[in-house]
């Protein structure tokens, strides 16, 4: 499916106008739209849908929108772009370190919103292609099984987009999937955060981002490296990331 093809998107917005807004607007460029009003409901329309992507207010009866994508991060791999009419950078850390790969106040723009749901979806589209030109960042053992990395105890799909440790399979979102291939396929390199900005939320780099932080926080986490002293996903001050390729 393209970003321009009919993609299924899940609103959830307690503003009974301005959802209807929303989805009128975005149904009118081919999306299609569910909407519901409530965060406990989001949870389980989530789980069940599994939407494209998730247009998620902050603020909702039943459950606030940062619990929502807390709650459903675990198992829902696709985009969140969280929604909420505050604008304090506080809120917007928040509800990136739960898991959103965006973030917009209102009062809403409709085409701020319909580029940021393309620009989503595009990414999406491209990650579950195979990318040629990454091949030439792997090594010749690499191209052997064009699309699986290897590291010791760490294997990475890019067709299944899986991770796994140890044997042990490891859920990690869409986008702290794609980031975690890209240090891969560079791994042993120093890579910038102004290159990991620019190549994921595309633009240039204004030293306040923190969304690509974020998301390595996440994939430390999960991947049991020390964020005390980060081992295996090294952060080189003053320069960017480094993921080690013998620690695994």
């Amino acid at each position: 499916m393209t970003a321009q093809a009919g993609a299924h998107i899940l609103l959830v917005e307690d503003d009974i106008d301005l959802a209807e807004w929303i989805a009128d607007y975005l149904t009118g460029r081919d999306f299609k739209v569910t909407t519901c009003h409530r965060g406990d409901e989001a949870v389980d329309l989530i789980q069940s849908l599994n939407p494209d992507i998730v247009l998620l207010d902050g603020m909702l009866p039943g459950m606030d929108g940062l619990d929502v994508c807390k709650t459903v991060r675990a198992t829902f791999a696709n985009p969140i772009i969280m929604i909420t009419a505050r604008d304090e950078e506080i809120d917007e850390v928040l509800g990136l370190e739960m898991g959103a790969d965006d973030y917009i106040t209102k009062p809403v723009r409709a085409r701020v919103l319909l580029a940021r749901i393309r620009g989503l979806l595009r990414r999406e589209d491209k990650s579950r292609t195979a990318d040629n030109t990454s091949t030439a960042q792997l090594t010749d053992e690499q191209l052997e099984s064009k699309g699986v990395l290897k590291f010791s105890g760490l294997v990475i799909s890019e067709q299944a987009r899986s991770v796994s440790l140890d044997g042990e399979l490891i859920k990690v979102s869409s986008n702290e999937f794609d980031v975690l291939w890209f240090l891969a396929t560079k791994a042993g390199q120093v890579v910038s955060r102004k290159e990991l900005v620019s190549h994921f939320r595309g633009f240039d780099y204004d030293g306040f981002d923190r969304s690509i932080d974020l998301r390595i926080s996440r994939l430390r986490k999960k991947l049991k490296d020390d964020s005390s002293e980060p081992f295996r996903i090294k952060t080189i001050w003053g320069k960017g990331y480094l993921f080690a390729n013998d620690v695994w």
